[in-house]
């Protein structure tokens, strides 16, 4: 029988004493990475291990050649033929040893050949009819079925296959095919997903400019949900970036920024320049004439016909940080470096750091200004306007050109970045200990050292909260101001802190670990909550 291109099977676990690293060579294909991380002699934490190494990878071949994963908590797997790459793993020694390094496994001959003795790969054993060759299932000794098909013996036995000598583990077979339905169906997902977004993307002079916040055709009366919001689009627009697909991210933040210098009354009062509309619309109207001729127009809501007639806060933060987004990823600096657009920029932020009677280095909104545009409660300090401000802020220092005319404004930028992370780390935090300091606040405090400085209430903490926040983990709290703390668990704000390093790297942690020990209560069966609890 030609050995080389034998199939093998063993039933053993191979203890981790058997695998060696070399300086000069690689371990199941992978090359050879210096680490830390002890060797255990506990097959099932290695197999931990090295599948989650493996299944990060989504390029990942399971068998072949530079590539490869082997489960220790299974029979291990080794085969060679076209079909399966080029690696020559059991060669005439029958040891499953490969001299030649750069083909993926390097193992001790000793207990190489210790381990050929535990196999119940034929090849070891042609002549041999002893116990050792015996393929035994459950403890017992079960006779195989034998089947002859012209030139091939095929012998199947419960979950192992044999042809002409060489084992096959159907169970391993049956691993990989449904890893292979796996991705199938994912992949199906993702044009699906695909699909649904391009069926949303809104054109205007036949350009793409954005996607619709909702597409729904049976809706009558969509109110302005066929209209894209800057909110909306943004993670739309990173999903077209990571695409490949630029220019509707580029079409869309030049087109929102000629919005930007639009007039815009409500009730004969205008609002500031720097103000960018919440939505736009693309709209067909006459031209002047009265030929007929129709013309396609962008039509921009600065709050004028929002519910409660609010501006927009957050569109201007969401622009700045798609702006940077874009330059990062497609590395089209130049669109930041134009004129226009630094302009945008500066007025955006002349608008967010104008002094005001604000004592606090937070951004100072009224509610429905942000993503959560109804009656909830935030006016005030909402934490998800501070993440963004602090995000568009970083994002600003870098885009900015520095010269005479701006070095005022980054000098402003820098000094408020540093109070506001103080701020928001030092006050927004709430943990098992910062829920034991607030109980013990003494109230009415006048003075420049008191504990208490917002004049918190103790009895303002309510009672599902105790229960609720995990020991090892907290997060940032939804509002701040005097006499008030918003304990509600705002999911935005909290990952973009993450996001932005808003955060210290604890209470990162902090905020994933709650997260993760209340799974129930914020993903259940639905996506991501935006609040919890919802009232």
């Amino acid at each position: 029988m030609n050995t080389s291109s034998c199939i093998g099977i063993s039933t053993m676990k191979p203890c981790c004493r058997i695998l060696i690293g070399y300086r000069i060579s690689s371990i199941f294909g992978v090359s050879h990475i210096r680490s830390n991380h002890k060797i255990v002699n506990n097959s099932s934490k290695l197999h931990s291990k090295s599948k989650l190494s493996c299944y990060n990878d989504a390029k990942c071949k399971v068998i072949g050649h530079k590539k490869g994963v082997i489960d220790l908590n299974r029979r291990a797997f080794f085969a060679s033929g076209s079909n399966w790459g080029e690696s020559k793993i059991l060669g005439k020694n029958k040891l499953g040893v490969n001299k030649d390094s750069s083909r993926g496994i390097l193992v001790i001959p000793h207990v190489a050949s210790d381990f050929r003795n535990h196999s119940t790969s034929i090849d070891s054993h042609v002549n041999e009819k002893g116990f050792e060759s015996i393929y035994i299932q459950g403890g017992l000794n079960v006779k195989p079925l034998v089947i002859e098909n012209g030139n091939e013996v095929v012998k199947e036995d419960g979950s192992r296959v044999q042809v002409n000598g060489s084992g096959v583990n159907l169970d391993i077979l049956k691993d990989l095919n449904e890893n292979v339905e796996t991705e199938s169906e994912a992949s199906n997902i993702e044009k699906e997903a695909w699909k649904l977004l391009r069926d949303a993307v809104v054109n205007y002079c036949g350009n793409p400019v954005g996607t619709v916040a909702a597409n729904n055709p049976a809706d009558k009366q969509p109110l302005n949900y066929d209209q894209v919001f800057i909110r909306d689009f943004v993670p739309s627009a990173l999903a077209f970036l990571l695409n490949g697909e630029g220019d509707i991210v580029k079409n869309f933040l030049l087109h929102t920024l000629q919005l930007q210098s639009w007039e815009k009354t409500v009730d004969c009062y205008s609002p500031g320049q720097g103000l960018m509309p919440a939505s736009f619309k693309v709209r067909t109207v006459p031209l002047d004439g009265g030929d007929g001729t129709l013309e396609e127009v962008l039509d921009p809501d600065f709050g004028e016909s929002a519910i409660g007639r609010v501006a927009p806060v957050d569109s201007g933060l969401w622009w700045i940080i798609l702006l940077r987004a874009y330059g990062k990823i497609t590395g089209d600096y130049a669109l930041q470096e134009r004129v226009d657009v630094q302009t945008g920029i500066r007025l955006i932020l002349n608008l967010c750091l104008t002094d005001g009677f604000d004592m606090f280095p937070s951004l100072l909104v009224t509610d429905g200004s942000c993503m959560i545009d109804r009656r909830m409660g935030i006016h005030g300090h909402p934490l998800e306007i501070q993440s963004l401000f602090y995000s568009a802020l970083r994002c600003s220092r870098e885009m900015l050109i520095v010269n005479d005319g701006t070095k005022n404004l980054v000098a402003a930028i820098n000094n408020r970045l540093s109070a506001l992370s103080f701020h928001v780390r030092e006050y927004y935090w709430v943990d098992m200990k910062k829920i034991n300091e607030i109980y013990r606040y003494k109230t009415e405090e006048y003075s420049a050292d008191a504990i208490n400085k917002f004049n918190i209430y103790p009895d303002q903490i309510p009672s599902w909260l105790v229960d609720w926040i995990p020991n090892e983990g907290g997060y940032l709290i939804g509002n701040l101001e005097p006499g008030h703390m918003d304990f509600r668990f705002f999911t935005l704000g909290n990952l973009w802190a993450i996001v932005s390093s808003l955060g210290t790297a604890r209470q990162n942690e902090g905020i994933l670990n709650l997260i993760e020990a209340k799974w129930d209560d914020l993903v259940a069966h639905m996506p991501l909550k935006i609040c919890y609890p919802a009232l």
